[in-house]
């Protein structure tokens, strides 16, 4: 898995976890993708310090996802759902079809 896609899923699996300041870097870093530069100027720090903050974060939501799991999980469960919904289409009764497509796609949502 991609280092950035890996910080997004565990930024949204454990955002809330982090401080407001945290969190904000972190999404304008990962999920806006910001430079150090321009994340920086506006809170007027340097970029250095924005890099620091960044790897102290990203240490954090590391260590929650070593003793927590739960991004793991949830790239796991999507997958199952993505593997039924794939032999789902081999299913020749429409109906049956339907109603596995119809469970796994809310099953997604809850995701």
């Amino acid at each position: 898995m991609a280092k950035e896609l890996k910080f997004v899923m565990l930024l949204d699996c454990y955002g809330d976890l982090l401080t407001d300041h945290q969190r904000s870097i972190m999404e304008l870093y990962y999920c806006e993708d910001l430079s150090l530069a321009e994340i920086g100027q506006p809170l007027d720090i340097t970029r250095q310090a924005v890099r620091s903050i960044i790897k102290r974060t990203e240490d954090i939501l590391l260590n929650y996802e070593e003793k927590l799991g739960f991004a793991e999980r949830l790239r796991k469960m999507r997958e199952c759902f993505h593997n039924i919904e794939a032999a789902a289409e081999h299913i020749t009764d429409e109906n049956t079809r339907n109603i596995i497509l119809s469970e796994t796609a809310k099953g997604g949502e809850l995701l």
